[in-house]
């Protein structure tokens, strides 16, 4: 009876350790409710991933996970890889603030109170994340406690992050410090100079033939080490074939660099210009200081008029003359906005010419035209081309976007009609855009300065 009662006891006893032993799956523990309390007791070090069976992250991660957890075991490590699905063990994702997947967290002597994050990995694919508890890597990078260091190949080498581990805080301080304090425009860099954080971008135009090339890119990151977090600091090789479209789009030509401009990519893209053109570290730092106090007006292009700009039936607009014809208060202006390179500006340039032939003598309606990117005024923001403005004669600065029928008679009818028969406002605007939408296709042109842009 009494054996009975000890054979019992034992397989009740080894029945519950049984339940209670996280299982393997390719080396990776595999963790419920039951058996994760046991687990951090038993690991020193555990890095445990909650995913989701149907997430195409968690997928693409586990082959990853698995050979390094195979690694890890191989190589007698205190640490080991788990996993937890967060779908069955929905407690254990609420406990530790599971929001989407994976998540991964990282527990250390079985502290379960503030587990450290690593999802911030998910969101900066392109930097590889790693961990490790080896004495001989803190002792050699000087580290005396836990903690998260970017290594770089550039610039101070690398970074030590402060504060609260939380996922923000860290795709805030790899954000801040992932790129070189002075970075190249090519189509590489591209995507983070305008996937980032930082908005304001000051650009030197360097041609890399140019003599002391060394010495003013030197000055430029000198200038550039005041403004970490505030400007992005860019040179862009202005001999480049790639790059002449960019030099275009600042109103710049090739003959006329080095030379520096600065720009805010908000809503409206607005550009600034120095007022020396003198290259040294300290004029930079001025005009950047002068800019970051609101003490700089935005540099609006213009290129040369022309001598014969009114000769023609339709007259050619620059920002330099545009104030003075567009709001002329005894003259209906329509004026087409358009860009050399824009196929539908080439479609309309025909019509737009017979329009301007059809009111050339009209004692006050004037057809004109102005290339947007080489000109810009206050008054009209340009988003698209080609875009038809119509300046009726008054002298309240009334400026009237035309939305109707681009062709000869549509023209011809809205003018009649003084500015009234297709006019719209920007909801009329975007509705016919929308409409149009299907049968506009952007030539190759375009398309490569938007990709640029």
């Amino acid at each position: 009876m009494l054996n009975r009662a000890v054979l019992c006891l034992a397989l009740a006893a080894a029945a519950r350790v049984g339940a209670d032993t996280p299982e393997e799956e390719d080396h990776v523990l595999v963790l419920k409710k039951s058996n994760f309390a046991e687990a951090l007791a038993t690991h020193k070090y555990l890095l445990v991933e909650f995913y989701a069976p149907w997430c195409g992250h968690c997928k693409a991660l586990a082959p990853e996970y698995a050979k390094a957890a195979g690694k890890l075991k191989a190589e007698g490590s205190e640490i080991r890889l788990a996993k937890v699905d967060a779908t069955e063990e929905s407690d254990l994702a609420q406990q530790y603030g599971v929001r989407g997947y994976p998540t991964i967290k990282f527990f250390k002597n079985g502290d379960t109170a503030s587990p450290k994050e690593y999802t911030a990995g998910r969101e900066a694919d392109d930097i590889p994340f790693g961990i490790t508890s080896n004495s001989d890597v803190f002792s050699k990078y000087q580290l005396d406690k836990d903690g998260v260091v970017l290594f770089k190949k550039f610039d101070e080498g690398r970074n030590n992050f402060e504060g609260e581990i939380t996922k923000e805080n860290l795709l805030d301080f790899i954000k801040h410090n992932q790129l070189p304090l002075v970075i190249e425009f090519t189509e590489q860099t591209a995507p983070k100079i305008f996937g980032g954080e930082i908005k304001t971008h000051i650009l030197l135009f360097l041609p890399k033939s140019v003599s002391d090339y060394d010495g003013k890119l030197s000055n430029f990151k000198k200038a550039a080490e005041s403004f970490k977090g505030k400007i992005l600091f860019i040179f862009i090789d202005s001999d480049h074939t790639d790059n002449q479209r960019i030099l275009e789009f600042f109103g710049l030509k090739k003959e006329e660099c080095p030379a520096v401009r600065l720009i805010t990519l908000e809503e409206e893209m607005t550009k600034y210009k120095p007022e020396s053109d003198a290259l040294t570290a300290e004029t930079i730092m001025d005009f950047c200081h002068r800019f970051l106090e609101g003490k700089i007006k935005p540099h609006l292009m213009s290129q040369e008029l022309p001598e014969d700009w009114d000769k023609q039936p339709v007259k050619v607009l620059v920002g330099k003359n545009f104030e003075e014809v567009a709001f002329d208060e005894k003259k209906n202006v329509f004026v087409e906005f358009y860009a050399p390179w824009c196929g539908h500006c080439k479609q309309l340039a025909p019509i737009w010419d017979k329009l301007g032939e059809t009111y050339k003598d009209h004692e006050n309606i004037v057809i004109a035209k102005m290339d947007s990117t080489a000109n810009e005024v206050e008054a009209v923001k340009v988003h698209s081309f080609p875009t038809l403005k119509f300046f009726p004669a008054s002298a309240d600065r009334t400026v009237i976007d035309y939305n109707g029928e681009r062709t000869l008679d549509g023209f011809k009818k809205f003018l009649e009609s003084g500015g009234q028969d297709g006019a719209g406002d920007d909801d009329d605007l975007e509705d016919l855009e929308e409409a149009e939408e299907p049968d506009m296709e952007e030539d190759d042109d375009q398309k490569a300065v938007k990709d640029e842009l």
